[in-house]
């Protein structure tokens, strides 16, 4: 083949002229490191047409790995520190972060599993799907809801791993969300654009560890969420458009994406396509920077930095809008706290009623409509809790004289552990104060209340006073039966499975460092959370690029013979 001319690009960008049956790889990897000033070969990686070039034993020639005449080649810089870590360091390492992983991607299914089939759910909330709106929405079968909602959580701890800098996590972590996914209908999958961003952000991750391997993944990739995208969103987002009212949330999506679709091109050797993109997201970016007046005008009104931003890139730059975003953004959040709070309550109140056979939580709604017809409610509760929530079957046991009567007596019963379970812990409250049982056992007699007795026992010079105050006072026994009679054990145990309050002392293992760690992200976020990304690596790389298709395109002039 004789002399070549290879254009290089990344960590020296110019053309070098050799004898392509003649050098090896380690040859033009020391070349390149000495013009580079980096500090040595091992700190150059070279690639070619989406392979990372290897140095072999040392002898195969360059033309013998496909490598031609104004080939290009990209050299990165390998960072210093890659070589500091002892191989045991480095197995260590792996290993913990293997575990992790894996208690993850526990969490989030048995999470999923918990809060897609109606179960009585242990924490004080409900993990739901909402729509852009903030709707509620019920999306598919049990199966679906519970891939989707996997799906999202890992998703949304990706995301917190990607503004950390991550990247080789969150890649991990993105590539469980994408399997719980595949799980779901692919029908209901393409009515949103959920996996499409998923995907967009995978290729993100790629670009960010420059790991150019996963070239050829990264283009089927892109390909995949830009026809998701604009199946959810519509020809050039024009149902997204509607349903935000006119506002543009998903510029900054599309300005990461384009910049993607021109690296994979630029790598693939497809320069007018990859100069397109790039030109494109570009226009993008400037499109997203915020002006300072606009910017310190918002946070002259009291808005903090980030959603001055945020609003305003939401909005196309304008401050009217901004401003309105802000405030029905506000009124939502606010919005959001108090179903959130009134959600709590219910929880509560469930917990109270007790399991279905089936781990069902009570059904709040067909309770009220059983009570709308003069039914006593922690009767028509455990009705329904007996029947699996099934109105009609309540309604037989609460109109029969002999089922009602055994309704009344599992109710009087739970009330009555309730009310042991309560004082044994008010007791060991105030024992653990530093005062003597006998006199907390004889405050709670006469004052009934934890607060109440802690108040008079505070006050007491001697506490044994208290004996005096009421010595006639009963206070529920904490140990078996209280001498009320045999109806006190009617039912079953609080813990079972098929009844009796619910308690966190179930038998449930969960891993909570895990949970709350999925849930946090879920819970932080709002319709919005996809699409605010901030673009400055964006900005970065659009420029870089450009600068190597440039530093390409003059190569080309020079080799065009004359």
């Amino acid at each position: 083949m004789g002399m070549g001319k290879l254009r290089i690009g990344g960590a020296w960008s110019g053309v070098l002229e050799v004898e392509m049956d003649e050098w090896t790889v380690a040859m033009l990897r020391e070349e390149v490191a000495n013009r580079s000033d980096c500090g040595g070969p091992h700190c150059i990686n070279l690639i070619s047409a989406g392979r990372v070039l290897k140095d072999g034993d040392g002898t195969e020639k360059l033309s013998r790995l496909g490598i031609r005449n104004n080939a290009k080649i990209l050299a990165s810089k390998v960072s210093a520190d890659q070589d500091g870590k002892s191989v045991k360091d480095e197995f260590l390492a792996e290993e913990e972060r293997s575990k992790k992983l894996s208690r993850l991607k526990a969490a989030a299914t048995s999470l999923a599993s918990r809060h897609a089939d109606g179960s009585l759910p242990v924490e004080d909330f409900n993990l739901e799907l909402e729509n852009q709106s903030g709707e509620k929405v019920q999306l598919g079968s049990e199966t679906d809801q519970r891939a989707i909602m996997m799906g999202l959580m890992l998703h949304a701890n990706a995301k917190a791993l990607l503004r950390r800098q991550q990247y080789r996590d969150a890649l991990e972590v993105l590539t469980m969300g994408e399997e719980a996914f595949s799980l779901c209908d692919p029908k209901l999958i393409e009515m949103v654009d959920n996996v499409s961003i998923l995907q967009i952000d995978m290729v993100w991750c790629y670009f960010m560890l420059r790991d150019i391997t996963w070239l050829s993944v990264a283009g089927v990739r892109l390909a995949k969420a830009r026809e998701g995208i604009e199946r959810a969103h519509g020809k050039e987002s024009t149902r997204l458009r509607i349903l935000q009212g006119g506002r543009y949330p998903e510029l900054a999506l599309h300005l990461r994406m384009e910049l993607l679709e021109g690296v994979v091109a630029y790598h693939s050797g497809q320069l007018q396509k990859s100069k397109d993109a790039l030109i494109s997201a570009q226009a993008k970016y400037f499109q997203l920077q915020v002006p300072d007046e606009a910017l310190s005008l918002l946070m002259s009104m009291g808005y903090k930095e980030r959603e001055a931003k945020r609003a305003l890139r939401m909005n196309n730059l304008d401050v009217g809008s901004a401003v309105d975003f802000l405030v029905e953004e506000k009124l939502k959040a606010a919005q959001k706290r108090e179903e959130n709070l009134q959600r709590q309550k219910e929880i509560l109140e469930q917990k109270q009623y007790g399991r279905t056979p089936l781990r069902k939580a009570v059904d709040l709604q067909k309770l009220k409509e059983l009570v709308s017809i003069g039914f006593e409610k922690d009767l028509a509760a455990e009705a329904l809790r007996r029947n699996e929530n099934d109105t009609e079957k309540a309604l037989d046991d609460l109109t029969n004289p002999e089922t009602n009567s055994a309704l009344q007596n599992e109710v009087i019963s739970r009330k009555r552990k309730r009310l042991r379970k309560s004082t044994a812990s008010a007791i060991e409250n105030l024992v653990s104060m530093g005062f003597d049982r006998a006199s907390v056992d004889s405050a709670l007699r006469t004052f009934g209340s934890e607060e109440e007795a802690l108040n008079y026992l505070l006050g007491q010079p001697n506490a044994n006073a208290v004996e005096q105050a009421n010595p006639s006072a009963v206070l529920p026994n904490t140990h078996g039966t209280d001498g009320l009679g045999a109806e006190d054990n009617i039912g079953s145990d609080p813990d079972s499975s098929s009844a009796g309050p619910s308690t966190q002392d179930d038998t449930l293992e969960r891993d909570v460092e895990m949970e709350d760690q999925l849930t946090d992200g879920l819970q932080n976020a709002d319709a919005y959370s996809d699409y605010d990304i901030e673009v400055t690596k964006e900005g970065e790389a659009i420029i870089e690029y450009l600068a190597m298709l440039s530093s390409a395109e003059n190569v080309d002039k020079v080799s065009s013979p004359q």
